[in-house]
């Protein structure tokens, strides 16, 4: 899947919190460890597998795998997770003392940022003062010129709001970089929406109970911020209701998630000149200059209706609330980098959302901050010490048999015409793979890094960021640029330039294990890469070609079909449910679902052609093809904490992973096969009722 703003990596990655006060640094529950193959003390055989295989696969493990207090969620992904960021703590810690690898350029900028990140008692001495100093420009805003002028140095100075402790947002809109979808040789501006602190525009709109006490918990956590950050009480008090009632009226002005979907939802060409004119409000050539981007004029502006919002709220928002809005972003941005009492204060909050129970410690906040700034210089010592050439070239090796299961399967789609069966094989031919780690390592030379202040460090981190990536408007697309670092433990599918990614931080157990028989790996990390492949064929994936480009390549014919069998399992994924009352969002998981039944189908097929005549022996009772599934279910073990699921279930185009094993599953006749399903049995659909694609 496409890796930036409008879609999220195969598994969604929930923010670091931060908590009221350092807890003592118990040792967190574990996962049963990992060996060769797939884990048989994982498994619960008191379940029927062919009622539901997840438990079956992950019992044993959710028995003995409490969720860690500072986590909000615990699985699998979050295990080896955990494990990497200790490896790159190894590596923070040799580079803060100055005893990093001399091979590594940036050791020093590493060192520097996480030794500022770790020494709390500067920050409590010094991060007050720097909050006001950031502060102070936004009390000249007092009309659409003066706004503008202050919105462009929070963009450039890197600020960007905290969203619930679920990522970050540029205040007010957003201003960046995109491949042009219609053109895939080419960068362009791009204008967005974003300044909300909640995570989505529905936590806004919705009046149910316990939405209604997330809103007042939000307004209270601002009000709260603000009088932390020199106000008194009244002022705090008006000026969070002030902000939560701004950031309602662009809630109401933005697009919802199941629209952006479609990708020809977000694509609108209308240049700088069309810009003005929907959105006259804003002085956007004069925000393009004080950017430092004056010649900018390939504009795309995904959300025009928002824009025009914004055009609106310029001229005609109150300048006092608009000053409180832009010191909330910058209050929001910098909290869990300030002194103790703004920390405890955003984990009260965070916790609320989230249902963490403790903080992470000090040092993986710091590992996982510098990691963000400057995590490709990172990686290279990661790389080197953790995954080698023999990796990589297994890797390889097995993304190549997934590519032929994909093949042979295009060549036989019974419902796919011949026209866009050729177009099909010409852009799987086109694929283009990124295996461990990129071939040219990212230069930060031009990165300001002080171990004088860590919160200045962060911003400096994001603006340099969003600088380099703004120099690249107007020019060809570098196709061997990366957008996760090595250590991730994620891939993704990017359909602009039709590649699929895998960072060498998921190419390690329960994943990807050299020790493990093949058919686990199948399992395991040829189902994730089955998963990516997939997505160049899913319905966002089906509107671009092979070199990128946004266009229908499907015939009408094939495309019904595609959008019947698609719109198969979105119902059926509605009918599943996330947590208590709320179920899953077929139509919002649909491209993830159709995703995960393409990567079990391609797996299989893969695993079962490269044991062709040979006889492979039984794993504690379990056949070649049972060893698939396994391998496969095992890397979902997991669980999350019920108000996480509320938030993912709202945000998360991804299902919950008890119906990422299950749903697939179902609609897999030859799992049915390997486990001698009887019809009845709750993973077994009727024919009639099978959702069937690839």
């Amino acid at each position: 899947m496409k890796m930036n703003r409008h879609s999220v990596a195969l598994a969604l990655a929930v923010a670091a919190c931060k908590t009221a006060a350092p807890a003592p640094e118990a040792a967190a529950p574990q996962a049963l460890p990992v060996t060769g193959g797939f884990q048989s003390a994982w498994l619960d055989r008191s379940v029927d597998p062919c009622d539901d295989f997840f438990h079956f696969a992950c019992g044993g493990w959710l028995k003995s795998t409490p969720i860690p207090p500072d986590q909000t969620r615990w699985g699998s992904f979050d295990v080896l997770r955990e494990k990497n960021t200790e490896r790159l703590r190894e590596l923070l810690e040799a580079d803060a003392a100055g005893k990093g690898d001399p091979a590594d350029p940036f050791t020093q900028k590493l060192g520097d940022f996480y030794g500022a990140c770790m020494d709390e008692a500067a920050i409590e001495k010094t991060a007050d003062a720097e909050l006001a100093a950031l502060l102070a420009p936004i009390d000249g805003v007092k009309d659409a010129a003066s706004l503008e002028k202050v919105v462009a140095k929070l963009h450039a100075g890197g600020v960007r709001a905290s969203a619930g402790g679920r990522g970050l947002v540029s205040p007010l809109f957003f201003f960046g970089e995109q491949q042009d979808l219609k053109d895939a040789t080419l960068v362009i501006g791009d204008v967005d929406q974003s300044g909300l602190g909640l995570p989505d525009r529905e936590y806004y709109r919705k009046t149910d109970p316990k939405s209604q006490a997330l809103q007042t918990a939000y307004r209270s956590h601002i009000e709260a911020s603000f009088a932390l950050a020199g106000e008194k009480p009244e002022q705090a008090k008006a000026d969070a209701d002030a902000v939560y009632a701004f950031e309602k009226t662009l809630a109401e002005a933005s697009q919802d998630r199941v629209f952006r979907r479609d990708p020809k939802n977000v694509y609108h060409r209308l240049e700088l000149a069309g810009l003005v004119k929907a959105a006259p409000g804003f002085d956007w050539a004069a925000y393009l200059k004080d950017l430092g981007h004056p010649d900018v004029t390939q504009l795309n502006v995904d959300a025009p209706e928002f824009v025009a919002k914004i055009g609106e709220l310029a001229t005609q928002e109150k300048p006092e609330t608009l000053r409180a809005y832009l010191r909330w972003n910058v209050i929001s941005g910098a909290e869990s980098a300030l002194s103790m009492k703004f920390v405890d204060e955003d984990f009260k909050f965070v916790a609320q959302l989230t249902g963490q129970k403790e903080l992470s410690p000090r040092w993986k906040r710091c590992v996982r901050s510098t990691d963000g700034a400057l995590g490709f210089a990172l990686g290279q010592a990661f790389v080197r010490k953790y995954y080698g050439a023999q990796g990589k070239a297994m890797s390889q090796q097995q993304i190549g048999a997934i590519e032929a299961a994909m093949r042979a399967d295009l060549e036989t789609l019974p419902w796919m015409d011949e026209a866009t069966r050729k177009e099909g094989l010409l852009k799987l031919g086109k694929v283009f793979n990124k295996v461990g780690y990129p071939a040219e390592p990212r230069d930060y030379t031009k990165l300001g890094v002080a171990r004088a202040s860590y919160v200045g460090n962060r911003f400096a981190g994001i603006a340099f960021e969003h600088e380099r990536e703004l120099a690249k408007i107007g020019k060809p697309v570098d196709r061997g640029e990366w957008d996760m670092t090595p250590p991730t433990v994620n891939a993704y599918y990017n359909p602009s330039l039709n590649e699929m990614v895998f960072p060498a931080g998921i190419l390690q157990p329960p994943f990807f294990n050299r020790e493990a028989g093949a058919d686990v790996n199948f399992g395991a990390i040829g189902v994730v890469m089955g998963h990516e492949l997939t997505h160049g064929f899913d319905d966002e994936g089906a509107k671009f070609d092979g070199d990128g480009n946004l266009r229908d390549w499907f015939s009408p014919a094939a495309l019904a079909e595609f959008n019947k069998r698609g719109e198969c399992v979105a119902k059926q994924f509605d009918g599943y449910v996330a947590v208590d009352d709320v179920h899953v969002n077929g139509h919002l998981t649909e491209g993830e679902n159709i995703a995960d039944l393409g990567g079990v189908q391609l797996a299989l097929k893969a695993a079962r052609a490269a044991r062709a005549g040979k006889t492979v022996p039984l794993s504690d009772g379990f056949s070649a093809d049972q060893q698939v599934f396994l391998g496969f279910a095992q890397v979902w073990c997991g669980s999350r904490r019920d108000e996480t699921a509320r938030v993912l279930a709202a945000t998360d185009p991804h299902a919950p992973p008890e119906w990422r094993v299950n749903g697939p599953l179902s609609n897999t006749p030859a799992f049915a096969e390997a486990f001698q399903c009887k019809a009845g049995a709750k993973l077994v659909r009727p024919e009639a009722e099978r959702c069937q694609i690839w």
